[in-house]
């Protein structure tokens, strides 16, 4: 018999093994804000692993442009907070005309402890087609407050 010891909170900051896009080379990014040292790359990209952080408080989007329509089936996303109790609220839309209109996949409320739960990671499989424009929209403080957004990664398949 194998066994392993878990701690009941692992903090997930590594994509699952998966054939993800190349974001880098399919997409043009669009983002409300970032912190210079922890750039939006640091969250989209194979590779990287110190996510990205919003430059100040409030809502945050973050948009994806694919260059040519995306199939996806896979969203996994990371969100780390190790510092501050909150209730944070993320959004993912997508759009098939280039961002005229929108339709919600999800919409996430996830509460952050420092001394309980730290991380939140999603995984979700979607069958959606001619995908031209991807959104994530994070609100870090759903009770308001100085509080500023981050990512730890995004990945899509």
């Amino acid at each position: 018999m194998r066994k392993r010891i878990i701690t009941n909170d692992q903090q997930h900051t590594t994509a699952p093994d998966q054939e993800w896009l190349d974001l880098e080379a399919l997409a043009e990014v669009e983002i409300t804000s970032e912190d210079a040292a922890h750039p939006i790359e640091s969250a989209l990209l194979l590779g990287q692993s110190s996510g990205w952080r919003a430059a100040g408080p409030g809502k945050q989007t973050i948009r994806l442009i694919f260059t040519h329509p995306q199939q996806l089936s896979r969203i996994w996303l990371s969100f780390v907070e190790t510092e501050v109790e909150r209730t944070q609220e993320f959004v993912l839309r997508w759009s098939a005309d280039g961002g005229q209109t929108f339709q919600e996949i999800v919409r996430q409320q996830w509460n952050f402890s420092p001394l309980g739960t730290t991380s939140e990671t999603e995984d979700y499989r979607v069958d959606l087609s001619a995908v031209k424009v991807f959104e994530l929209s994070i609100i870090p403080e759903i009770n308001g407050g100085p509080l500023l957004a981050s990512l730890a990664q995004l990945r899509l398949a």
